[in-house]
């Protein structure tokens, strides 16, 4: 007889990918189909993990304000940042404590948050400063009429924020920090002219699946096909949330100029691909930096950011890094058509290849564990 807390122990075991890799079967395609487990996702992954903002020079001088929406059409979270007078950066939320509007509607320059609706106003560091008409207010102000602050991460210039303190941002970039430490990240500079935006018809999960394994290069990337060596082509896996994939050049032209402290020394290394759960992909080239994230719209439809921080301006449009634009129409066409493909009631799992999809199988386990989790 099927008890209750038999199908309790089911409901909270939906997903299961064996660990074991050579065992394993993919998980299920409703991950890719269900808006119920598209919206569920909001809260049980995205809402605890780390997120890219951009880089300091968003409030580069002190009193700038800077209001932006985290994940829109997803999380949607109206966010602020915001430089002090003495320098510090802060990331708060951009909703008066009052009644809810918007703070800061564009970016500014201010010594302190002043809401457009009733003139309630903040320091920058979002403590509560004024309300007027609220003399006769019992128990006012008290902690909750302060702007929410949000962690705020630091790797160099680059900044990350999360809702919730629930894991510490090491647990997401220690990894991918530690293995470019040699590199100037101070002379990289975000190049909007540069960077480009991508909708696709397709599931956010099936768009980070398809970058996490390298097994697909030979049969859709011809161009990438020819500069980096397939047979040399390496996956690292990170515990607990982030992949390496490691592009080694054929021609040995077109590679990282690797430092004796780097502990790929003496490898001719054509690109870094570093993946950070769940949608932001950091590809380190010879040239500089594309960091791509992974932003879901609805069930079935995503928009890919690709921003562009260029390092040394000579070497781009050279190599791995040379063609991306030609690289990311050809994974649009092919991860548009499995989101066909996996609609079908004949599909629900495949198999995975042991020594190439190493890294879809750790993000298939961390979704597994993720959605499972209270």
């Amino acid at each position: 007889m099927f008890t209750l807390n038999a199908q309790l122990s089911f409901m909270m075991n939906r997903f299961s990918v064996d660990p074991d890799i050579s065992r394993a079967k993919t998980i299920d395609s409703s991950i890719y189909t269900s808006p119920q487990l598209f919206q569920e996702m909001k809260e049980k992954v995205f809402s605890s993990c780390w997120h890219f903002i951009g880089d300091t020079t968003l409030v580069n001088e002190n009193n700038n304000c800077y209001p932006f929406t985290l994940l829109a059409n997803y999380l949607n979270e109206p966010l602020l940042l915001t430089k002090d007078e003495t320098g510090k950066i802060h990331c708060l939320s951009n909703v008066c404590t009052h009644r809810g509007n918007l703070l800061i509607y564009e970016p500014c320059k201010s010594n302190n948050l002043r809401c457009k609706y009733h003139g309630r106003s903040f320091q920058l560091d979002g403590k509560f400063r004024s309300m007027p008409e609220f003399r006769e207010v019992k128990n006012f102000p008290a902690a909750d009429d302060d702007l929410h602050s949000l962690p705020l991460f630091h790797w160099d210039h680059f900044l990350f924020t999360t809702f919730t303190a629930k894991f510490p941002p090491q647990h997401f970039l220690k990894d991918l920090m530690e293995r470019v430490e040699w590199m100037p990240l101070n002379e990289f500079h975000f190049r909007p002219d540069l960077s480009k935006e991508f909708s696709i018809d397709a599931n956010w999960a099936l768009y980070c699946e398809n970058y996490l394994e390298g097994f697909h290069i030979p049969f859709v990337h011809a161009g990438l096909n020819a500069l980096i060596d397939y047979s040399d082509y390496e996956t690292e896996l990170f515990f607990p949330f982030s992949a390496l994939q490691i592009g080694i050049s054929k021609t040995g032209e077109d590679c990282f100029e690797l430092p004796f402290s780097s502990p790929d020394h003496g490898k001719k290394i054509a690109a870094y691909y570093f993946w950070v759960f769940p949608n932001m992909m950091f590809n380190f080239y010879p040239w500089g930096l594309s960091i791509n994230v992974v932003q879901p719209l609805s069930v079935d439809r995503t928009k890919v950011s690709f921003l562009s921080y260029v390092w040394k301006e000579e070497k781009r449009d050279k190599g791995a890094g040379g063609d991306l634009d030609k690289v990311e129409l050809e994974d649009e066409e092919i991860v548009q058509k499995v989101q066909r493909g996996v609609r079908s009631r004949f599909y629900n799992h495949g198999r995975y290849s042991v020594t190439k999809e190493r890294g879809t199988h750790h993000f298939h386990r961390l979704l597994a564990e993720f959605l499972n989790s209270q």
